[in-house]
């Protein structure tokens, strides 16, 4: 992935650009060590400490820790050059994502798929919808917003102002919506969760970009230190993707439709919450390269941490954390989907509404 300072140009990088062929490879790898090599899954089950999977657990920091890294919190002070792109951004993300995405969830597996999926099941699949549209992604943002043409300072802003959102609103979000759906989650069994993947990679990220940046300078960080990690994430992706479904094996055999099935309210989440977004970003008359991201950021997902949490509440075996890896799945061709459908509305903002020298990054 780049790193939000040197976006000059878009583009996309050939792992994010296949991802979902990639999601599809692994889905099928996993289901076979899970039916022909099962001590494998058996093994990796029992390694647990606080009910978290070790090795899922050291595989999400890996993915975790580099989109920290890219966060520059003193780019908060910038939160005042187009504060109406942030509170849209912000709040399709918290007010508006989490209750629509429970809302889809309910119709499809209560309603519409009632014949189809058991009461249980249904319950389950809920849980990992509210799980997945509870938290804004933090990370594949850049590449959508540099796609589209968005601003890397504002991307950069509203993806610093998230990463603080959810330390105090996923926790109460995700109880909220899970009450209504009568599944009492103890608080401190999220607090945990979000510490884990949120705080402690989050502390590290800052720590490791500060020391870097006062050694080596800013440009040694961009530019040589970033890259690094660009095909150690993706391998700690797919790893991870490898055995949650090597645990979800017999779930997704026994019920094969059901991947697509619930990848119908996980899309229309994305496009719906996009397309509201930009649309009060017009109305409000903000520029097309704040719109761009702020309907972009609010339509993508943190599916790194859904899935950590949906592994530490349920187990990696369980129906919940399918729905999670289903986002996943459909994340990469839905918001590109998104990206082409936004660029082609560019003529409809005024020229003099374009954004003044917001090509670079707010000086760090």
């Amino acid at each position: 992935m780049e790193s939000a300072t040197e976006i000059s140009k878009p583009k996309i990088g050939f792992f994010e650009k296949y991802l979902t062929l990639w999601v599809i490879l692994c889905m099928g790898i996993g289901i076979l060590i899970g039916q022909f090599v099962p001590i494998v899954p058996e093994v990796l089950g029992r390694l647990e400490y606080a009910q978290q999977n070790i090795p899922i657990a050291i595989l999400i920091w890996i993915m975790i820790f580099p989109m920290m890294m890219k966060i520059d919190f003193a780019s908060i002070k910038q939160v005042g050059r187009h504060p109406l792109g942030i509170v849209v951004s912000s709040g399709t993300s918290w007010l508006i994502k989490p209750f629509l995405m429970f809302g889809l969830a309910f119709l499809f597996f209560r309603i519409i798929y009632a014949d189809y999926i058991s009461p249980e099941l249904a319950q389950d699949y809920i849980i990992g919808a509210v799980l997945l549209g509870a938290a804004p992604c933090t990370a594949m943002v850049f590449v959508w917003s540099n796609l589209s043409r968005g601003d890397p300072a504002h991307t950069l802003v509203q993806v610093s102002v998230n990463d603080l959102l959810i330390l105090v609103l996923f926790v109460p979000i995700v109880s909220l919506l899970l009450g209504v759906n009568n599944v009492n989650i103890p608080w401190d069994t999220l607090f945990f969760s979000i510490v884990l993947f949120v705080v402690i990679p989050l502390v590290a990220g800052i720590a490791t970009r500060a020391l870097i940046i006062k050694k080596k300078g800013l440009d040694f960080f961009t530019k040589k230190f970033l890259p690094k990690f660009d095909t150690i994430t993706p391998i700690g992706l797919l790893l991870t993707l490898v055995i949650i479904f090597s645990f979800q094996g017999s779930v997704i055999l026994a019920n094969p439709l059901h991947v697509l099935m619930i990848s119908v309210p996980l899309i229309l989440q994305n496009v719906i919450t996009a397309s509201l977004a930009f649309a009060l970003c017009l109305l409000l008359r903000q520029p097309y390269k704040i719109a761009a991201p702020a309907a972009l950021i609010g339509a993508s997902d943190f599916f790194e941490l859904s899935v950590a949490v949906a592994i530490a509440l349920f187990g990696a075996a369980s129906p919940v954390v399918l729905v999670t890896t289903v986002g996943v799945l459909t994340e990469v061709p839905v918001m590109l989907l998104l990206v082409k459908l936004i660029t082609k509305t560019e003529k409809w903002f005024p020229k003099d509404f374009d954004i003044k020298e917001t090509d670079k990054s707010p000086q760090k």
